[in-house]
């Protein structure tokens, strides 16, 4: 069958599912990649270790939040002119997208290496965490420019309808990554620093065949001498400004979860919050992966104005994010003893506060799946406002709000209620975006 057919097929459950397992099963294991650091590190060096990669996120997906923008925006706008049969003009603003993020990714890495030491010398620190923080963030800014390509190869793959391909390329690297961190932490001695390694070549894996894979005429999406049209970068930059928003609020958020569980409880707390990130980003991840696997969809739609199929698979959607929620609560209530106690063993008092942080801020799954693709159906369908709305209010205004006004009034137990009671508001907001717009996209 060649690519282009598979946006012919009918819109039923099991063809949805075709297109969208091989990009869930992906983002899992992508999700993997920072959870077996944490896992090794916990486990092979100390809790110390453990904090200072949740200290790192916030700037790691400053960096990233450029590409970020990019690559989705970018695959909404791309799809949209296959759907409208502007096949060339879609390969030429590809492969100038691809350029762009080349640069950007020497960009930042540079800025990157410029303003480390300043950053972790004002969070007031101790020194062992302050010196793994810096160790960490010097190894994975090497691999930038490879981990921007993946960020943009794994969604142009999905898109081409190379989504199986795009899935073993996420195993392949999770496996590398799992082998390196034992092989460069426990064998050569690396510490930290070398699962910052371990992560950056697991990553590699995509961006190197990606780059094969592009270089073939054969596939739905190529290199093409690329035509430098900076409207496509202005759109692109819109449609997929929600995700920027998302990486650089959350990197925003992650740092005040981190002050003010320093301020609570101290070290040991930033160790209990960044386990249980792992959890939700876990479970995130199934819905991102579904989102990530429907959106070319929605855009080919979109651009096709057929709205038939656009508002059956919209209605299939909604049902497959609320049965993962359900799965996913119940998983999370069932396992969390367990799931806690792969990173730190019980009777140390991290153990006792990222169980009881996990057990309430899973509700929190109840509703971000459906914000998740609330956000990424207005970017499929290039709506960038609408998407990065809701990804602001969703990831900053409700979360600030919920961190600043909860613990004064509950304490720790306050920190883990702002995430349920974020993602309760932004359901709210995501539904009337939903209903407001469903005539002008008929879905």
């Amino acid at each position: 069958m060649k690519p282009a057919t598979v946006y012919e097929n009918p819109v039923t459950l099991k063809n949805i599912l075709k297109f969208a397992v091989p990009t869930i099963a992906m983002t899992v294991f992508m999700s993997f990649y920072t959870m077996v650091d944490g896992l090794f590190v916990s486990n092979l060096i100390g809790t110390d270790a453990l904090s200072a990669i949740n200290l790192t996120a916030p700037v790691i997906q400053l960096v990233t939040a450029i590409s970020t923008m990019l690559a989705t925006g970018g695959n909404a706008v791309i799809m949209k002119k296959m759907g409208e049969q502007k096949t060339d003009e879609a390969k030429e603003d590809f492969t100038f997208l691809i350029l762009i993020n080349v640069l950007v990714g020497i960009v930042m890495c540079g800025a990157g290496y410029l303003a480390m030491d300043h950053i972790f010398a004002g969070m007031n620190l101790s020194a062992d965490v302050e010196t793994y923080c810096v160790e960490y963030l010097s190894r994975y800014l090497v691999f930038t420019v490879p981990i921007l390509l993946m960020n943009n190869f794994t969604l142009y793959m999905i898109a081409s309808g190379k989504a199986a391909l795009s899935l073993v390329c996420s195993v392949m690297g999770g496996v590398l990554n799992m082998v390196l961190d034992y092989v460069l932490i426990a064998g050569f001695g690396l510490g930290i620093g070398g699962a910052a390694v371990a992560t950056g070549l697991g990553y590699s894996v995509t961006a190197v065949v990606g780059l094969f894979v592009f270089s073939r005429k054969k596939n739905l999406l190529h290199f093409k001498k690329p035509a430098v049209r900076f409207r496509v970068l202005v759109n692109a930059a819109a449609n997929g400004c929600s995700e920027m928003a998302t990486a650089l609020v959350t990197g925003i958020i992650t740092m005040m979860f981190n002050r003010t569980m320093l301020h609570y409880v101290g070290e040991n707390g930033v160790a209990a919050v960044t386990i249980i990130m792992y959890v939700l980003m876990f479970a995130s991840s199934l819905y991102t992966g579904y989102s990530y696997g429907v959106a070319p969809m929605l855009s080919y739609y979109h651009g096709e104005q057929n709205h038939g199929k656009l508002k059956k698979l919209t209605a299939l959607s909604l049902k497959v994010i609320a049965g993962i929620s359900l799965i996913t609560v119940a998983a999370s209530f069932a396992l969390t003893g367990p799931l806690v106690s792969v990173f730190v063993r019980p009777g140390n008092p991290v153990y006792d506060l990222a169980v009881t942080g996990n057990r309430i801020c899973t509700a929190a799954l109840l509703f971000i799946g459906f914000n998740i693709f609330a956000s990424g159906m207005f970017t499929a369908l290039s709506n960038g406002i609408v998407s990065a709305v809701l990804a602001f209010s969703r990831s900053f205004v409700f979360m600030l709000a919920a961190m600043i006004v909860l613990p004064m009034i509950l304490g720790v137990n306050g920190i883990w209620m702002a995430t349920p009671a974020a993602e309760l508001m932004a359901l709210a907001l995501s539904l009337f975006m939903f209903f407001r717009y469903r005539k002008r996209y008929g879905y």
